[in-house]
């Protein structure tokens, strides 16, 4: 998928919002030109199922199946398939396992490209609060050396001013988990998964 060129309303962004605009396009472009020619089959299929007009042309079939068959019988005597349709039944089966099929492999993609997006999410929130404490950093620097600002101690803006280390946030988040499965099995609740 190439990338499109910004409309006139893009050129009223800000040079930063349209950077980052930029980069979300070309991480989907860049997952676009990784997608083999077959899941690129398997995208335009889903989406062709995906139509609402795909519902009417289904009952359609069906209709002209169920017809055909029951107005050959009558003028003929027999037909392709019987009153049960079991042909018909079996081609909804195939029908319906390669459409789930086609559904997963269609949601694996988006999945992949998905978590793409969480990483660059999780990457720039990280890189923000490190900015953040920066900030604050020199903020208190600025503070403490400017001869006209009153010199105190912050507490709470010291703590601030380090970044947090996200290993040790994830470890915290997890033991946080644990306790509370732990406290769900006692209570003999199911433990909850987000």
């Amino acid at each position: 998928m190439p990338i499109q060129k910004p409309n006139e309303d893009a050129a009223d962004l800000p040079p930063h919002v349209g950077q980052s605009v930029q980069a979300i396009a070309r991480l989907r472009a860049a997952h676009e030109e990784r997608a083999t020619p077959m899941e690129r089959v398997v995208d335009r299929l889903t989406a062709v199922v995906a139509q609402p007009s795909f519902i009417g042309v289904v009952i359609l079939a069906v209709g002209l199946w169920i017809g055909g068959n029951l107005a050959l019988r009558h003028v003929s005597g027999w037909s392709l398939d019987g009153a049960a349709f079991p042909w018909l039944q079996g081609a909804g089966e195939l029908a319906a396992l390669l459409i789930t099929a086609l559904v997963l492999i269609s949601q694996r993609r988006k999945d992949e490209l998905s978590a793409l997006r969480e990483q660059l999410t999780l990457e720039l929130a990280i890189m923000t609060e490190q900015k953040g404490a920066k900030l604050i950093a020199l903020m208190e620097e600025l503070r403490r050396d400017h001869p006209q600002l009153v010199d105190r101690i912050d507490p709470e803006a010291e703590q601030m001013s380090r970044p947090a280390d996200p290993e040790i946030v994830l470890d915290a988040l997890n033991d946080t988990d644990a306790e509370s499965d732990a406290a769900a099995e006692r209570d003999g609740k199911p433990p909850a998964k987000v």
